[in-house]
């Protein structure tokens, strides 16, 4: 893409935000229309294919704090038209007469700005970009555009998560060409040189008393020419393809926590390097398990008289079960903490611990024995002198 068109697409209103949307707002507006529009969701449909590469091409560049820095103030200085394709719009910020009065002599714009101080709110390098001076050296807006990132979602048990899991995700994506391998030429072929440029991708010209460089119009920018271009990706060295990936997913990730794939993402332009992949990971509840940082949680139901005579109780943890002891005399709520069998930690070490909370279960009916039963273990409580509400209440 040129400078031109880079400053003329409205990034903001591909993704129906506005220029003040937050990094959150900018993201979620993406989420949604990238699914809504996502090729696999609408086989054949070629506009939602087309608006799928739209959103993806606004949020690359509003997602990165720089590149949204950057383009901001770019569309902010052109939004009033004081820069015409390789001109200069007279009354928009040069009023005086003629090179004269700049000492004489050619004024290039691009020398003005691009060797700008660092005091001068980096308009040096906003300028430099953009103006592309011409010269021995390819500029980087001439050099192959390396692939823009790309985010997917991905859904797993909570034990998966917790444990570590292997999934598949089935994508579709620009991908490097696999019969020219990204070089955009016909097999057998090489792209050359421009004779124009000379490989820089920009070329010069005067017009009155200023000279400006703009993108060379025979590479398009590239600094390179394919004569016989490959004719599965007619020479851009890109294809859509659809494609299965193998995300190992670490034991311990967290719901929302994001899985970076570095060269997994969009594939670079004429052979550049290929953007990263981001997978943001989402865990389902457990009807059993909680999760308390490394730590798995449960509730655990237990009987009065278990809390009241103790016991041992077999219970589940992410490989199997264990015994857990229930002394004698617990109160109803309190934590039982087995070390050890948790939730694996990143990076390797002891997992967390199991913390077991004893949640006593009352019993909503009782046949006549157990009624007979409780009531006389009462009249023997009382006769005991114990009474649950001794000191509570000022009583």
């Amino acid at each position: 893409m040129s400078q031109r068109e880079w400053i003329e697409k409205d990034f903001y209103k591909e993704l129906g935000v506005s220029s003040s949307a937050t990094a959150d707002e900018i993201k979620k507006a993406y989420r949604k229309l990238a699914r809504d529009n996502h090729p696999d969701a609408n086989p054949g449909d070629t506009k939602a294919e087309e608006r799928f590469k739209s959103v993806s091409e606004a949020h690359s560049v509003l997602s990165d704090a720089a590149k949204r820095k950057e383009y901001d103030e770019t569309r902010k200085l052109f939004a009033g038209g004081g820069f015409g394709r390789g001109g200069f719009t007279p009354g928009t910020g040069y009023t005086g007469g003629g090179a004269g009065n700049f000492g004489g002599g050619e004024f290039n714009i691009g020398d003005l700005f691009g060797n700008a101080s660092a005091n001068d709110s980096g308009l040096g390098d906003l300028f430099g970009g953009l103006f592309n001076r011409g010269g021995g050296n390819r500029t980087a807006a001439s050099r192959p555009r390396r692939g823009s990132d790309v985010e997917t979602e991905t859904t797993l048990g909570f034990r998966e998560a917790a444990q570590g899991v292997t999934v598949p995700l089935r994508m579709t994506s620009p991908s490097p060409c696999t019969t020219c391998h990204g070089s955009g030429a016909k097999p057998g072929t090489s792209p050359r040189v421009c004779p124009r440029c000379n490989g820089s991708g920009v070329v010069s010209r005067n017009q009155g008393a200023f000279g400006f460089s703009e993108p060379c119009d025979d590479c398009r920018g590239t600094g390179s020419i394919i004569d016989d271009p490959c004719t599965d990706c007619h020479g851009s060295g890109i294809q859509n393809r659809t494609r299965t990936i193998t995300v190992r997913v670490p034991p311990g990730v967290n719901d929302g926590q994001r899985i970076k794939l570095a060269g997994q993402g969009e594939a670079g332009l004429r052979g550049a390097p290929s953007g990263d992949l981001f997978v943001t990971v989402h865990v389902k509840a457990d009807k059993v398990f909680g999760r308390a940082g490394d730590d798995l949680t449960l509730v655990l139901p237990v009987s009065y008289g278990e809390l009241v005579l103790g016991t041992t109780v077999s219970v589940p943890t992410l490989d199997g079960r264990v015994g857990v002891k229930v002394p004698p005399g617990t109160v109803d709520g309190r934590i039982l903490r087995v070390r050890g069998r948790g939730v694996p930690r990143r990076g390797g070490g002891v997992a967390g611990d199991l913390l077991v909370t004893v949640k006593v279960a009352v019993p909503q009916k009782l046949d006549a024995t157990a009624t007979a039963a409780l009531e006389k273990y009462a009249e023997a409580e009382r006769a005991s002198g114990f009474d649950p509400r001794a000191g509570w209440a000022g009583a």
